[in-house]
């Protein structure tokens, strides 16, 4: 067995460019489902704000599951026209995760009711770190020239 790489997070606010709302709200939430069913995926959580920003937040166990996510053609379709769809570059932040993650390294915790994938909004088990960096494509799709 290969040394346990630590979960990676991707978590921030997107705002929509007011005439394409809606679009982008439709194909973010279509990306929820398939994107629970990626190898890799541990969480992906689409939230609407009541001023029109979206959050999304994303775990993966590791950088190459995520790096393939990101290869996937729609969403590379979108995040190489990023600003077109957004009125700016998304406030985000792509971290590793320090803290254990559920069920992750042998830690058997006390599982109680705790088998429910977390419908809640808050995020699980994140620190931030010194070595966040601001969401956008250079860092999403490093292979991108911004």
């Amino acid at each position: 067995m290969t040394t346990a790489q630590a979960p990676i997070s991707l978590y921030g606010f997107l705002r929509p460019r007011p005439e394409r709302a809606d679009e982008v709200r439709q194909f973010l939430a279509s990306l929820v489902e398939p994107t629970r069913r990626e190898e890799g995926n541990l969480e992906y959580h689409l939230h609407a704000q009541d001023d029109g920003r979206l959050f999304l937040y994303e775990v993966w166990r590791s950088q190459e599951d995520l790096d393939r996510h990101n290869a996937t053609p729609a969403l590379r379709h979108f995040l190489d026209h990023l600003l077109d769809f957004l009125e700016e570059a998304p406030d985000g932040y792509f971290d590793t995760m320090i803290s254990p993650y559920p069920g992750e390294s042998g830690d058997s915790g006390e599982s109680g009711d705790s088998g429910d994938s977390g419908d809640s909004d808050e995020p699980h088990g994140l620190e931030k770190t010194s070595g966040s960096a601001p969401l956008n494509a250079t860092n999403v799709l490093p292979d991108r020239v911004a």
